[in-house]
């Protein structure tokens, strides 16, 4: 399909944003701020900070500056491996920086059925004491994870294990410790829970490498990866930046903790629950191995890109998303992984003739009008829209949102509803190639709020009267619009 001179490039956004350099100089900003030959001594570690002149800058955050006092050492000495950390997960501040990230992502009760507004009843400082307390004295036990499914799109069931409350802050403690040191030394092909990084910026790395060639893509997935992660061969890895034997321990409590299902309590012999705060980094620390050995070995057959554990590679020619695929299956076995046989698949990108789905995207190379107007070659560029399930996703929110049962309810009221589904969708897929999606989504939504105008209307609907309920009218009740806000990934 050619696409016109006058079409405007679009596209889909981003849940998080900005970029972090994947080797920072000396003197370069970290991923929490601050030049590396600028830090000063960190609290507890080298000696105590020097306070700020009146009238100065404000001080920094003390949990932000033991992050980035962490990484920088952790940058430096790349080979170092960290000891006294225990004494910074207990350490108040960190606790309370927890708290307010835990109690920000919300979330269900554990298997002690104690939620956020109950831990707030009974006293965020008394729990945050207590905690730092069990964890000072070697005390602390965690919880199994209480077991939960949610549906898939394929229409299985997606199993999570949430932890208690005070269990999240721990992990969410000890996560602010220790994801900075392994932040130090994680490749720039890895996207996904990391801080300053993106799903757009995934995206656009193949962009980028689809302009230029990237004919062959290596479609890649994991089969039950956070099931099949050997606890072991984990640990190996946490080992080798980490010599503090009580995180060690920590980690392992948690990793061992079991699964609370329908009152059975069950052991967990491999895997990190989904859904536990800790499971992201630990989960990008077991395929760090993958990214250091294809920006090793590998980097001359195509560009890697890993969100989490949904990764592709993107090759020029069809033998090296052959060899691709060997390499990656070796590195996965040495891990206990495999590829799955029936979701893996290579794909021949070449003149358009088939695409494939990346983090919600469906990415297909398309003909350029501009350039076949002006010099009459096919040149074909990625360009990438939300993918049918994710279509199928938001029609499906919206249809939640406005039942028959709501007509007689504010209509504002439920286009503030949409619009916060909107919005994030909105958000996320704005920086690729979706005005066309975006414009039927628009007339979706149009279309379901008139449906539910007739039916307030009933038998009293006057002849015309539904033809004024056109965008303009919803627009003025404050619902907002998709078409439009398609930016430039430099700018989204």
């Amino acid at each position: 399909m050619v696409k016109s001179s006058a079409a405007q490039r679009e596209s889909e956004g981003t849940v998080v944003v900005a970029s972090l350099a994947a080797n920072n100089a000396r003197g370069a900003k970290g991923p929490w701020g601050g030049h590396v030959d600028g830090a000063s001594t960190r609290e507890g570690m080298t000696g105590k900070p020097g306070s700020n002149p009146p009238g100065g800058h404000p001080p920094i955050d003390k949990v932000r500056q033991l992050q980035r006092r962490l990484w920088i050492a952790a940058k430096r000495s790349p080979e170092r491996r960290f000891h006294a950390l225990m004494d910074r997960i207990w350490r108040d501040d960190v606790l309370q920086e927890a708290w307010r990230r835990v109690k920000r992502n919300r979330g269900s009760a554990g298997v002690d059925r104690e939620t956020l507004a109950e831990i707030e009843q009974y006293g965020i400082e008394r729990m945050l004491h207590e905690l730092s307390a069990a964890l000072r004295a070697g005390t602390y036990r965690p919880q199994p994870v209480l077991r939960r499914y949610i549906p898939k799109a394929d229409g299985r069931q997606r199993p999570l294990g949430i932890p208690t409350v005070r269990d999240r802050v721990a992990q969410m403690a000890a996560t602010l410790v220790l994801e900075p040191i392994f932040e130090a030394g994680f490749r720039a092909s890895s996207y996904g829970f990391r801080p300053k990084r993106s799903a757009t910026q995934a995206l656009e790395t193949l962009r980028v490498h689809g302009a230029r060639g990237g004919n062959h893509v290596l479609d890649a997935d994991i089969r039950d990866y956070f099931g099949s992660i050997d606890h072991t061969k984990l640990m190996v890895l946490v080992e080798q930046r980490i010599s503090d034997r009580r995180v060690l321990k920590l980690v392992r409590q948690w990793l061992a903790a079991g699964v609370m299902e329908e009152g059975q309590w069950a052991a967990t012999v491999a895997g990190t629950p989904q859904g536990g705060v800790i499971s992201p980094l630990l989960s990008n620390i077991y395929l760090h191995v993958l990214d250091r050995v294809w920006e090793d070995r590998c980097a001359h057959l195509g560009t890697l890109a890993r969100y989490a554990d949904d990764f592709v590679v993107m090759c020029d020619t069809k033998a090296a998303v052959e060899e691709a695929r060997q390499r990656v299956s070796t590195v996965l076995t040495r891990l206990g992984l495999e590829l799955h046989p029936e979701k893996t698949r290579m794909v021949d990108l070449s003149r358009g003739g088939a695409g494939f789905d990346f983090l919600g995207c469906h990415l297909r190379k398309r003909l350029s009008g501009p350039v076949w107007e002006r010099t009459h070659r096919r040149v074909f560029y990625l360009h990438r829209t939300p993918s049918q399930r994710a279509m199928a996703r938001v029609r499906a929110r919206v249809r939640a949102l406005t039942p028959r049962g709501r007509c007689h309810e504010d209509l504002r009221v439920v286009i503030a509803d949409l619009n916060r589904v909107l919005r994030g969708w909105g958000q996320y897929f704005r920086t690729g190639n979706a005005a066309v999606k975006f414009i039927q989504i628009d007339t979706y939504v149009e279309e379901r709020l008139r449906d539910l105008l007739r039916k307030r209307s009933g038998s009293r609907l006057r002849a015309g009267r539904a033809d004024t309920w056109r965008r303009p009218f919803f627009e003025a009740l404050g619902l907002c619009r998709l078409r439009g806000t398609i930016a430039y990934p430099g700018i989204a």
